[in-house]
């Protein structure tokens, strides 16, 4: 059914496809502004017009939705405190130009050189990492551990109860549906789940639909220009270096769940440079840095729809919602525990990707060589998370600092994973190279 919907082009059902994908970037991508004072109309209006310009770099063949970055947060947090937001935006539009720097120097790297640095048992765990670090993000959204509002009401249970009531409904329309013959609609399990719980949520009272009424119809978005200064610059760029690795694993995960290798067309360099068109264009009019979107890609694996021309339909719509405040204030009111609900199976979906990747190549998990270096990647990666839920953090978000320097574990896990190969393995990677 998805490459029927690709050949279809622009059609009613690529329409639907592009909305259930709105929904599934909404929450993650509102919520950065929500928690940084930024303006959240800019922060739409940024990610739909950096996701256009994204496929544009990329030849419109990677299927893409770009998102507010949460690795910048730190930066956002305590250069806003200091020195106001709009410096914070300009180190994080410097950043940007990081990212277009390094997609210059990558455009010259062979593909058979980043295949050796990123073989198949660096990248299979930094997938599966992915997935399980945003795991606490999809619990804490079904309990309504962040705001405690559905929680107040109803309770921890009664938050279960409609989670697991999206959950089931995502799995009922993807497994059911085709033997129903209603195969269109297997491909909507997001957002048929969504707005059954949503339904529920309704009629069991705890929707709050204040906001609605005191929004506007139309708003433009509070667009501001960046400032600058070294203090801001010199915290937001380094963190470039740890949001590039991160970005190489979003862009394997993608290229696993469509079977294509985009490190190779159109090139990790044209992804890297959209990617960071992206990001300082977003600072640039007042929003918070863009990145590749998880979230995106655990869509992608359970809809089974990989046609680029669907992403594009999503980045329209957050446009056209950028402009409208009740309709954003209409998506602001679905619950957490409904989210919560449907990320459970976006973001197992990942995870399970990376393990394919790894059964898919075939590694072989015998070898002292890769156990030890899967080993290290994963113990980096989950165990910083364990640290911040030992100290009440969040552990999604949860990094390392060096001075002004945070790494989060996914990319401490990938950096080191890839220095590990190269010195564990130098022999072999020489000769092959």
């Amino acid at each position: 059914m998805s490459d029927e919907v690709t050949k279809e082009g622009l059609s009613g059902k690529v329409v639907v496809l592009g909305l259930q994908h709105t929904f599934v970037m909404f929450g993650a991508t509102v919520l950065v502004p929500i928690l940084t004072g930024l303006d959240i109309g800019v922060t739409l209006f940024a990610a739909g017009v950096g996701t256009l310009l994204f496929h544009v770099v990329t030849k419109f063949k990677v299927p893409v939705f770009l998102g507010s970055s949460f690795a910048f947060l730190p930066a956002l947090f305590v250069i806003g405190s200091t020195e106001g937001l709009p410096y914070a935006l300009g180190g994080i539009l410097v950043a940007g130009l990081l990212y277009i720097v390094v997609a210059i120097i990558f455009n010259f790297v062979s593909i058979d050189v980043l295949h050796r640095i990123l073989p198949p048992h660096v990248t299979g765990p930094v997938i599966i990492l992915i997935g399980i670090i945003l795991a606490p993000v999809a619990i804490l959204n079904s309990v309504d551990g962040y705001v405690g509002n559905v929680q107040a009401q109803i309770g921890i249970l009664g938050c279960w109860l409609v989670a697991f009531f999206t959950f089931a409904v995502g799995i009922v329309v993807k497994v059911a549906f085709p033997k129903w013959r209603l195969n269109f609609l297997s491909l909507l399990p997001v957002l048929i789940a969504i707005v059954a719980g949503y339904v529920l949520s309704i009629i069991i009272g705890v929707v709050d639909f204040s906001s609605v009424r005191e929004a506007a119809w139309i708003g433009l978005p509070a667009f501001t220009l960046p400032r600058f200064s070294m203090t801001a610059i010199s915290f937001a760029v380094p963190i470039a270096i740890v949001t590039m690795v991160e970005h190489f694993g979003d862009i394997l995960a993608i290229g696993n769940v469509v079977g294509k290798d985009f490190l190779k067309d159109p090139k990790i360099s044209r992804t890297l440079l959209g990617d960071g068109i992206a990001t300082s264009l977003s600072a640039l009019i007042g929003g918070p840095a863009n990145t590749t979107y998880s979230e995106n890609t655990g869509a992608i694996a359970l809809t089974g729809v990989h046609n680029p021309a669907v992403m594009r339909v999503a980045a329209v719509f957050a446009i056209l919602i950028s402009f409208v405040p009740k309709f954003n204030a209409i998506i602001g009111t679905i619950p957490a525990p409904v989210i919560g609900g449907i990320s459970i199976l976006l973001f197992g979906m990942i995870s399970a990707i990376g393990v394919k990747n790894m059964v898919d190549a075939r590694v072989d998990m015998g070898d002292p060589k890769v156990l030890m270096i899967v080993a290290a990647m994963m113990v980096l990666g989950l165990g910083t998370g364990a640290i911040a839920g030992l100290v009440g953090g969040d552990a999604a978000g949860a990094s390392i600092a060096f001075g002004n320097f945070n790494i989060g574990g996914l990319g401490l896990a990938a950096i080191v994973g890839i220095l590990l190969n190269l010195i564990i393995n130098f022999k072999q990677v020489k000769k092959e190279a």
